[in-house]
């Protein structure tokens, strides 16, 4: 009921109609997002309850995190993510027994019979928004506990709209990155880097890393964010295998994800996301930092550690490094000696 409530005020754009400071009494609510007085009634309190407007006397007006937040144009928007859950993963959802049953994903549209992330027009309007703003806020967390400074040139694979390189290169102002990601979302990246100001900076690189058999080459950091539980174990381990070939050496890899703890029985939003995987892939589930540990060093990754951090899609970065001298995989040359240091 709470996230129903919250996501309806969003559609309507309340919060939105009352940007800066503006207050409206009860009745000049109703008429400024065309209700009726009885809806317009039971949806203000309850929007106060919620901590997402105030009540002053007899006017309404948004709280601090709604204005900050909710308001469209505002920076760190947050609309996009609540509508994108409620309009696509609320109904994939409401099938979880029919996923658990079949091992497939519910989220296909009955009408077009394709599922809810193909390149269509309410991806483009509501998902890539609501990853923009989830990855801004992950790479704030992240830029505080990596060091991005000890590096020159980042890739970002499967990077989405851009919002962490964004936030990484605004941190780091040495730091020029590349965004790997499907064509038809290069135009929402150089949408969104123009608006930062960061189009000199940062690029869009169109490719497909499940298809492509290398990835842009001369960059000394890669990070996969929210990538690796998309995929599979075999997947994920022939992605590792590209990023070592591809990166410099000495450089290192991120992978970036809410974190299984060893056993698998937590953190809850870890586990839960994991179901996420389960409804709207065909691939793909919540893995553990043990087995991204294995993976990376399987891959001929060495120094392999773990940076935490508190972000709305991650908790955690594993990180590897390749070793400083060229290996077999990157240069075609003799035995691969990172191998030695498993």
């Amino acid at each position: 009921m709470r996230f129903k409530t919250f996501s309806a005020a969003v559609e309507l754009e309340v919060f939105t109609r009352l940007a800066n400071g503006r207050e409206v009494t009860a009745e000049e609510f109703a008429a400024e997002t065309d209700l009726q007085q009885r809806p317009a009634d039971v949806l203000l309190p309850a929007l106060v309850a919620l901590d997402l407007l105030e009540k002053n006397g007899e006017v309404y007006r948004n709280s601090p995190v709604a204005e900050e937040f909710l308001v469209k144009d505002r920076p760190h928007f947050f609309g996009g993510f609540v509508q994108f859950y409620d309009r696509a993963l609320y109904p994939g959802w409401e099938q979880l027994v029919n996923s658990l049953r079949t091992n497939r994903s519910m989220f296909v549209d009955p009408e077009k019979q394709e599922t809810v992330f193909a390149p269509n027009d309410f991806m483009m309007n509501f998902f890539w928004e609501a990853m923009h703003s989830l990855a801004g806020y992950t790479g704030k967390a992240l830029g505080e506990v990596y060091d991005f400074g000890a590096h020159h040139r980042l890739l970002d694979v499967g990077g989405g709209s851009g919002g962490i390189p964004i936030e990484l290169c605004r941190r780091v102002p040495s730091l020029t990155a590349g965004v790997y990601e499907l064509p038809h979302v290069c135009p929402v990246i150089e949408r969104k880097i123009g608006e930062a100001g960061l189009g000199e900076v940062i690029s869009a690189l169109p490719g497909d890393f499940n298809t492509d058999e290398v990835l842009p080459g001369g960059y000394d950091v890669m990070l996969l964010s929210q990538v690796m539980h998309c995929g599979d174990e075999e997947a994920n381990r022939a992605l590792l295998d590209k990023c070592f070939a591809a990166l410099q050496p000495g450089g290192a890899v991120l992978i970036c994800e809410l974190l299984l703890n060893s056993d698998r029985t937590g953190p809850a939003n870890a586990a839960v996301m994991g179901l996420n995987m389960l409804v709207s892939h065909a691939g793909g589930q919540n893995y553990s930092e043990a087995e991204y540990r294995d993976w990376l060093s399987d891959a001929g990754f060495v120094d392999i550690d773990v940076v935490r951090f508190d972000a709305a899609g991650a908790d955690g970065a594993v990180v590897g490094r390749k070793p400083a001298w060229k290996s077999s995989r990157a240069a075609g040359g003799e035995h691969d000696r990172s191998r030695d240091h498993r």
